[in-house]
């Protein structure tokens, strides 16, 4: 039997709409699903720095793009020394991939259209139900969720063979089905890979678009064994959060810690990243 605690952890400043972490030492990088930046926050000192990725509107326009040009950037996932940062696909527009290398600390831009289009075709999940909201890289597979807060409830997870996510001919797909809250199931909205071991976030909205915003009904921590895919176990976090972000923090005999990061779906350049303890 498992145990959960959460906690805030820490308030900043000049962040919005969160919707991926990723926990590095001392740093925490933040991406928001609305925003041209990745943020770079030093957990000794407190200082948030910017990191511009996308350029092809003015830097005053950058945080807070309109919902109808956001990117919708809703994964970070760290591979080989860089953070690889992908839209959602749940509209032509959200096709980016966006690789920062953290040693070079250098910004590349790609194009998922293609990958997308497969993924789509092979698993039979049309436009309005495809929605990528987590990533895990094994070494050599990636794993991408798709969260189904669609009006099909398409929760799956795609296995793609290879390292280059934009030429992967290779690919999978596996459904999984997810605890609910009130007879609506939670949806993926991130994942994270400890040891052989991936732990996930989901969230119960009452919404049947991925576009469109729903009641937010509460987030579930789980765990799905890497190799067969199969559910290990899910709890209920408390509180009725949205959590769309979800990094491994310190592991210890008994204990696991995560930072979860929230998207309260506003405008405000504001918040909150909650501790999660798990102990067995």
């Amino acid at each position: 039997m498992h145990a959960t605690h959460l906690k805030i952890f820490k308030q900043i400043k000049g962040i919005g709409s969160a919707s991926g972490i990723f926990s590095n030492a001392e740093q925490l990088y933040i991406i928001g699903d609305n925003s041209g930046f990745l943020n770079e926050y030093n957990l000794n000192t407190n200082a948030l720095k910017k990191i511009q990725i996308l350029f092809d509107q003015p830097l005053n326009q950058n945080e807070n793009i309109p919902k109808p040009l956001k990117p919708d950037f809703e994964v970070l996932c760290h591979a080989d020394d860089s953070l690889y940062i992908l839209g959602s696909g749940s509209t032509a527009a959200r096709n980016l991939l966006i690789r920062y290398d953290l040693t070079k600390r250098k910004v590349s831009h790609e194009s998922l259209s293609k990958t997308y289009e497969k993924m789509r075709l092979i698993s039979g999940i049309n436009i309005d139900n495809f929605n990528i909201e987590g990533a895990v890289f094994t070494g050599t597979t990636w794993l991408l969720f798709n969260r189904g807060n669609g009006d099909e409830t398409k929760n799956g997870i795609f296995i793609l063979s290879g390292k280059d996510l934009t030429h992967t001919v290779d690919i999978k797909f596996s459904t999984l089905q997810l605890p609910n809250i009130n007879h609506i199931e939670s949806s993926f909205t991130d994942a994270t890979l400890v040891g052989n071991d991936i732990f996930f976030i989901s969230s119960a909205e009452d919404t049947t678009s991925t576009y469109n915003d729903g009641e937010i009904l509460g987030s579930f921590i789980g765990s799905i064994d890497a190799k067969s895919l199969k559910l290990n176990f899910s709890y209920k976090i408390p509180g009725k959060h949205k959590f769309e972000g979800i990094t491994s923090f310190k592991q210890a005999k008994n204990k696991m810690e995560f930072l979860l990061c929230e998207d309260r779906d506003t405008e405000e350049l504001d918040t909150t990243i909650y501790k999660l303890s798990l102990t067995f």
